[in-house]
Parts: structure tokens; C-alpha cells; sequence
């Protein structure tokens, strides 16, 4: 249960203050601290009453994630194991790139400790599910990221380890947190979740009022092929899974974003990519081709970097936007189904 004073609004830590005998406006100064400048403790609070401090400090600990490891990649993208307040771990990866408006700096965050849907080419699968997180903790996760680059975080994914959707409650509290101006202010069409196609989820989304984007693991547009790769997701077919993103886009207006792992011998034939095509055919979608990265244990292969791109190619000329995502951090296994908590 996500109990933490983090999780308080405004409204509820003025109410707080009025309880423990002080005007309600500690209350916006207090959830100025916790948000906007994310102190670690109650001492950091100078214009709080040194009484206060130690009242809030007594009632509500601050909690705070523990970094256990943190990784730096040749391209520049930082891996980060942290420690929870109860001893679970979760990674979070910072990746730094160049954009035509400048600097950018994305945080791909974890909305779950391991993950319960199993996908047969993802290292968090291995590692099946510990628990869900509370939305401080993933929150945390940004600023954390913002604090170790001393930059301003531009972009949040949640890709991270974990089914945002069966966590839809805390994620999108997350979301809400990072996007208000009182936090870190980070554009709701500038922050992505990432399903393996959870229709219900989908369904919710699509009636949020906040302008969050939509991606969609999908990998396969074969009911065999993906039921092979993704068996948690074999209960909600494709044809069903497009009529939600058709739902999405027809009430939303907004695009959604197909990520297609592209995989040698498993879904990369001329089958495949047409029944990608098929697939995309009168919706209003992306696709991100993305390559296949190692993972222990697993024998899947990459296609080489030619058959991407001519996919890439054939998929535009074929009227679907299609675009290569550059992976990143692959050598300290922060990249795309990467993510294990190994140190």
C-alpha cells in the first residue's frame, strides 16, 4: 500500500499541517520541499519550524531509494540498481542524447520489481515478479537520474522493469506527480508507457485527460508468433489489441507507437512484415524497429544492422511510419529487455 507523506497533495498536507496546529500554508511548503527540490530529509526544510521537522520526521520517515550499483555506458547511458526501503531492487537507466532542440535526457523507469508476464526474449521475465511499486518510488527513480547528471530530466518511459499496466493506479500517479509544475514539470506528450498490450489499460488510458503517450511491446503481428514470445498476452489476441489501439486513437487523437523487436528466424520473414503492414494498415501508428540485444541464457540471434534498415525502407514505402530506435546502453545491459538487477 503506497502510504508514504510523498504521495500526499497539496490539498492533503495542508489539512495535515491545520491537524498538527500550524497555518495551512506549511502545507504548500512542504510539498515544495518533498517535490520540487525532493530534500532527503526533514532538516533540509529551513522555513519549516525546527519543532515541525522533528513532529514530521517522528510521524512520517522520509524514505529514499539506496543506489547499490550504477553502471556507465560507452554511448554516454548510466544504469542504476537501487535498494527500496524493504530491500527489493530495481533498475532505472538514464540515457543522454542530442535532439534538434537540444540536450535531452530520458530516464526509463520501473514500475515493478521483476516482472509477471514471462516474455520469453526479456531478462526481467526471468525473473518473474516481486512486487509491485508505490508511485514515490517510481518518481524517485526520475529524480535520482535528474540529481546524478546535474541536468534537467526532458523525457520518462516507463520500459523499465515491469507491466506498467497491471501497476496502472501508482503509474499513472507517478505520471501525474512528474508532470505537475510544483514537480519537474516534464510535458505529458514528453512521457511514454509502454504495454505488452493490456486492453484494459489500453481502455483506461485512452479516457485519462492528461496527454501521456502510448507504446505497445508488440513484436509479432502472427497470433502464433506472439503467443510464442509473449505467452501472458495469448488471452487478449491481435485482433482484439487493434481494436483497442483503434478505440485509443479515435478518442485520444494521439498516435501510438508500435515497438517490433526484430529477431533472426523468429519474426523477421516476409510474412512478418507483412502482416506488420497488415496490422498497421488505416491506424494511426509508428513503428520502431529495434534490435535484438543479449541477453544470458537466451539464443536469440539480431538480425544484421541491413535487414533493419530495409525493413525500415519497405515499411515506409509501404505508407507505414517506420523508424530504426537506436539502442542504447547494450554493453552494460541497460538496453531494451536487458534489465535483471544483476550486478
Amino acid at each position: 500500500m503506497d502510504t508514504s507523506i510523498k504521495t500526499s497533495s497539496l490539498e492533503d498536507l495542508g489539512k495535515l499541517m491545520e491537524d498538527m496546529g500550524q497555518p495551512s500554508f506549511r502545507g504548500r511548503q512542504l510539498y515544495e520541499w518533498l517535490h520540487t527540490h525532493h530534500v532527503s530529509s526533514y532538516d533540509e526544510m529551513t522555513n519549516l519550524p525546527k519543532a515541525l521537522r522533528e513532529q514530521l520526521a517522528e510521524r512520517f520517515p522520509l524514505e529514499q531509494l539506496r543506489l547499490v550499483d550504477k553502471q556507465v555506458s560507452k554511448d554516454g547511458t548510466r544504469k542504476y540498481v537501487f535498494s527500496l526501503v524493504d530491500g527489493v531492487q530495481v533498475e532505472t537507466v538514464g540515457i543522454p542524447s542530442r535532439s534538434a532542440d537540444g540536450s535531452r535526457l530520458t530516464v526509463c523507469v520501473s514500475t515493478q520489481a521483476g516482472c509477471p508476464m514471462g516474455c520469453s526474449f526479456c531478462a526481467t521475465g526471468q525473473e518473474g515478479l516481486t512486487r509491485s511499486l508505490a508511485s514515490h518510488e517510481i518518481v524517485d527513480q526520475v529524480h535520482a537520474v535528474q540529481k546524478d547528471f546535474e541536468a534537467r530530466v526532458s523525457n520518462v518511459v516507463a520500459m523499465g522493469q515491469g507491466e506498467p499496466f497491471l501497476n496502472y493506479d501508482a503509474t499513472l500517479a507517478a505520471f501525474r506527480k512528474l508532470n505537475e509544475k510544483q514537480g519537474l514539470n516534464i510535458g505529458a506528450r514528453h512521457m511514454t508507457i509502454s504495454t505488452c498490450g493490456i486492453i484494459e489499460g489500453i481502455d483506461r488510458l485512452s479516457l485519462e485527460p492528461e496527454q501521456f503517450t502510448l507504446a505497445i511491446s508488440l513484436h509479432a503481428a502472427t497470433q502464433l508468433a506472439r503467443n510464442a514470445l509473449m505467452p501472458k498476452v495469448a488471452s487478449q489476441p491481435l485482433p482484439e489489441l487493434r481494436e483497442a489501439l483503434e478505440r485509443y486513437t479515435e478518442r485520444t487523437g494521439r498516435r501510438v507507437t508500435l515497438e517490433y523487436l526484430l529477431i533472426q528466424d523468429i519474426n523477421d520473414s516476409d510474412d512478418d512484415k507483412d502482416a506488420l503492414v497488415a496490422f498497421c494498415h488505416g491506424m494511426l501508428c509508428h513503428v520502431n524497429l529495434l534490435p535484438m540485444n543479449h541477453v544470458d541464457g537466451y539464443d536469440f540471434k539480431p538480425v544484421p544492422a541491413k535487414v533493419l534498415q530495409e525493413w525500415c525502407d519497405e515499411l515506409n514505402r509501404r505508407h507505414v511510419s517506420a523508424t530504426v530506435r537506436t539502442s542504447h546502453g547494450s554493453d552494460i545491459a541497460g538496453a531494451c529487455g536487458q534489465l535483471k538487477n544483476k550486478l
